[in-house]
């Protein structure tokens, strides 16, 4: 095991350093990447790891920020609103078909760089000159998906919490269809989709679990036998693993709760149907 200090960027997923400073969650530090200098908040000060999870070699942290990096990054703050107007207003000068939704001044102050979305590919040639002209600095646009914009943007998904993909959510996770069938969710689009319009992040925590339990249940409409007879699945509850089945006995329609090693069926169980429509959301 080897000892980590864990770092978060600004829309980005965490990462690791190494530090021989004593340093505490929520500070605020300098440090050296491949982009070159940068700042970024520590997540987790004394993280360990398997060696075999690092690749080598870390880059350092080279200080905790101090007043006049702060007064930097504040500085950088301060100027992202002017800057967003006049890249929109330069975005409609040139009529592209393009939704601005971030930008970022790095802390050396040599570029900044605009985040957006687009349904496709822009050629903003014209645009990058035309911002470089104004900032007199390097200019780099970043093209990314719906599910980035929610991550950051943010926003309150469905549940009533902040979207997981901005909050607790360190990288995105593929997420597709078979996951809401293995939960037995309706797949009406508004009920399994996120702010984004893709599928819920969420859909993937107990995927694990569901798939394994999805396995064991009989299908839908399915005939079974039962203690009490043949009869008809009605319903399943996956957390409890029980099945409810309709049985019809001397005229009379009746519904009881199995566990489901209780009953017997073959091969219309669940794990035999086809699942080649399943589709990832990108």
């Amino acid at each position: 095991m080897e000892k980590v200090v864990i770092i978060k960027f600004k829309n980005s997923k965490p990462y690791y350093f190494s530090s021989d400073k004593e340093l505490k969650k929520g500070q605020c530090v300098i440090v050296e990447t491949s982009r070159g200098t940068e700042y970024g908040t520590v997540v987790d000060p004394a993280h360990e790891v398997k060696e075999g999870e690092i690749t080598q070699p870390l880059k350092p942290i080279l200080r905790v920020a101090n007043e006049k990096d702060l007064a930097v990054i504040k500085e950088h703050a301060e100027r992202r609103p002017e800057a967003m107007r006049v890249c929109r207003e330069k975005i409609e000068k040139h009529g592209l078909n393009m939704k601005l939704i971030d930008c970022e001044f790095t802390f050396d102050g040599n570029k900044v760089v605009f985040t957006f979305t687009a349904e496709t590919r822009v050629d903003f040639r014209e645009l990058v000159k035309d911002l470089a002209s104004y900032f007199h600095m390097r200019i780099e646009l970043k093209q990314v998906g719906a599910r980035d914009e929610t991550r950051i943007l943010g926003g309150i998904a469905p549940c009533g919490r902040v979207c997981c993909c901005a909050s607790c959510m360190p990288e995105m996770q593929k997420v597709s269809i078979k996951m809401a069938k293995n939960q037995g969710l309706s797949l009406n689009p508004g009920k399994i989709s996120g702010l984004c319009g893709r599928l819920m992040c969420c859909l993937a925590y107990e995927n694990e679990y569901y798939a394994e339990a999805f396995k064991k249940m009989p299908k839908m409409g399915s005939t079974v036998d039962t203690p009490e007879g043949k009869g008809a699945v009605i319903s399943t509850d996956m957390l409890k693993m029980t099945v409810r089945v309709k049985i019809e006995k001397e005229g009379a329609l009746l519904y009881r709760d199995f566990p489901v090693a209780e009953l017997k069926f073959g091969s219309n169980a669940r794990e035999d149907e086809d699942d080649g429509d399943d589709k990832i959301s990108e």
